[in-house]
């Protein structure tokens, strides 16, 4: 048993009850096998023989064969019962397991991939569940029944029963070794397959735009083939699997069937006990074929159980890891984008009222696990409440790290951050994230209303509020324009609106959302003069009153910070001086 079936079964509750259900009514099963025998057997005795009545041997035959029948149903109701609860239960704990990951590492992950896992992939768990456990609870219960059996009526037929039932697990794992690889393949073929399309769907217009349609079409085609004569393969061992298993089945069946004719013939077996051993030996066999051959429709539902639980082991999805720096844009995302942002350590306390609070970094150091040099080294850091800080320097050097530390997105691997001295992974972070606003690089809107999307800051906000704080950004006039106002339904990631737009829209949100912590992770970049004039003039009002916090590459909001440092490669400096705007050209461009 692979060890994602022993977690399987160890973890889901409602497996176990299957499991017990399935043996209970293999035993009963099992039962009404003997007696089906047994009255099949002395009907075709005494009819031979000329003697008896067969209304009552065939109305209990008749009932036994209902009673079958009603198993059989039974067996099939509670495990598609069973199957519903289990994958529910695991897209529950996947869920819950990419709610609790932090942003950044989300961002990074190929959704195709968890789509395909969370959809199809689990529903391929419905063959195990559904066959192939039932069919082991039978294994274990049914041939030993009829074993037993058929040892009280002829003890040289259960001999080579016995002898003879090892054959077919030993030539089924020969054969199922093979195809558990040849499966676990399949399954790595689809994930990627499903992965890289979504991502070829997202990046279209892109792809358009340069010409490479047509080559991600050839590579999308030749994945799929791939995939295809994976499935042949799989297919194909499965069904050799089934010719192995039952031939030997055959031939067991063979060994037991000429020596009891022989013997019948000879007078010293009478008919009604071979009638019995030649009807119940086949049943000896016959879970241990259904076995061999739900082995194969289930072994890709095992494969996708051990990928479910590698992610669910996965802790460090807990925070993000990735420092792609908000230059790149490569995986700078809105905490609305996932639910709600959760810190490595849930130990509450007491929020400090924000406004007022210092935020301190500590000698904290962050090491990401794909890079050798920290991402941040050493840094000692003190914002002071209602401060203006600006953080330039180089793309990657760590400004967005430090961004990302602050909202709690990422864990320091040694150091503190302190917020008017509590440490901030023992706050809650559902309450330090209310008195926070976060407005990155390119910050996501949903498929929804514009007003919808500007509520995110402030779910409660009335009509009028969302207005005022649409005003405030600069962002009122081109909602006014759109063809149903502020109830204009957006595309998904904003399509509809220009950068620009989704950047003020963006403001928006953090005008009504009110926080006393700001952070910006360069609002301005990217957009034409224009509107970067727009967005400038909306966030330097959108600063007043608050602790703000923003990374610039463009000069536009220096002129607005009580204080610059350069961050470069991992350390934070203050800047050379504090020229005019125009002058800091070099430095923000370094």
């Amino acid at each position: 048993m692979k060890p994602a079936e022993r977690r399987l079964r160890r973890e889901i509750p409602a497996l176990r009850r299957h499991l017990t259900m399935s043996t209970v009514l293999a035993l009963a099963g099992a039962g009404l096998v003997l007696g089906q025998a047994e009255l099949l057997a002395g009907l075709l005795a005494d009819g031979f023989a000329g003697r008896g009545r067969w209304t009552g041997p065939l109305v209990a035959l008749g009932t036994v064969l209902a009673l079958r029948a009603l198993l059989a149903w039974a067996r099939g109701a509670l495990a598609q019962r069973a199957a519903a609860a289990t994958k529910r239960d695991l897209r529950d704990r996947l869920t819950a397991h990419l709610r609790d990951t932090g942003p950044r590492r989300l961002a990074a992950g190929r959704h195709g991939e968890t789509a395909t896992l969370l959809t199809r992939g689990l529903d391929a768990l419905d063959p195990y569940l559904t066959g192939y456990l039932p069919t082991m609870a039978a294994t274990a219960v049914v041939p030993l029944v009829v074993v037993v059996r058929l040892g009280l009526a002829d003890w040289t037929s259960a001999l080579i029963v016995v002898i003879t039932l090892p054959l077919i697990p030993v030539f089924g794992a020969l054969v199922g070794l093979h195809t558990a690889r040849r499966t676990a393949r399949q399954w790595r073929l689809l994930a990627r397959l499903g992965g890289h399309f979504l991502d070829v769907v997202a990046g279209l217009p892109t792809l358009r735009a340069f010409g490479r349609e047509r080559h991600q079409t050839r590579v999308v085609r030749e994945m799929a083939d791939a995939h295809r004569r994976a499935t042949m393969r799989t297919l194909r061992v499965a069904f050799l699997s089934s010719l192995v298993l039952e031939t030997v089945a055959t031939l067991s069946v063979a060994l037991v069937a000429v020596p009891v004719g022989l013997r019948l013939l000879d007078g010293a077996l009478d008919l009604r006990t071979a009638l019995i051993v030649l009807f119940l030996a086949p049943e000896a066999y016959l879970p241990l074929r259904a076995a061999g051959a739900a082995f194969h429709d289930s072994a890709e539902g095992i494969a996708v159980a051990e990928r479910v639980f590698t992610l669910l082991d996965d802790t460090d999805g807990a925070g993000g890891t990735d420092d792609t720096d908000g230059a790149d844009g490569k995986n700078a995302t809105d905490p609305a984008a996932a639910p709600a942002a959760r810190l490595l350590v849930r130990a509450p306390a007491p929020v400090p009222e924000a406004r007022t609070a210092r935020l301190v970094l500590d000698g904290v150091t962050v090491h990401h696990p794909d890079r050798t040099e920290p991402a941040l080294a050493d840094v000692s850091l003190t914002v002071h409440p209602g401060e203006h800080l600006a953080l330039v320097g180089p793309s990657g050097a760590g400004k967005s790290t430090l961004l990302a530390l602050l909202l709690g997105f990422v864990a320091p691997g040694a150091g503190r951050v302190l917020v008017d001295g509590t440490d901030l992974a023992a706050l809650d972070p559902d309450a330090w994230l209310a008195q926070v606003a976060w407005v990155p690089q390119r910050p996501h809107l949903f498929a929804t209303s514009v007003a919808d999307n500007i509520r995110l800051g402030r779910p409660d906000a009335t009509d009028a509020e969302v207005r005022a704080a649409a005003r405030a950004a600069c962002a009122d006039g081109f909602i006014a324009a759109l063809p149903q106002g502020y109830d204009t339904v957006l595309g998904e990631h904003g399509a509809g609106l220009s950068a620009g737009q989704r950047q003020r829209t963006a403001l928006a949100r953090a005008f009504l959302k009110d926080a006393p912590v700001l952070l910006l992770d360069e609002p301005t970049a990217h957009l034409d003069p224009e509107s970067e004039a727009a967005v400038t003039r909306a966030t330097a009002e959108l600063m007043r009153g608050r602790t703000a916090i923003v990374v610039a590459h463009r000069t536009g909001l220096l002129p607005h910070a009580d204080r610059i440092l350069t961050v470069r490669a991992g350390t934070v400096e203050p800047a050379p001086s504090r020229p005019a705007a125009a002058g800091l050209g070099g430095l923000v461009r370094s």
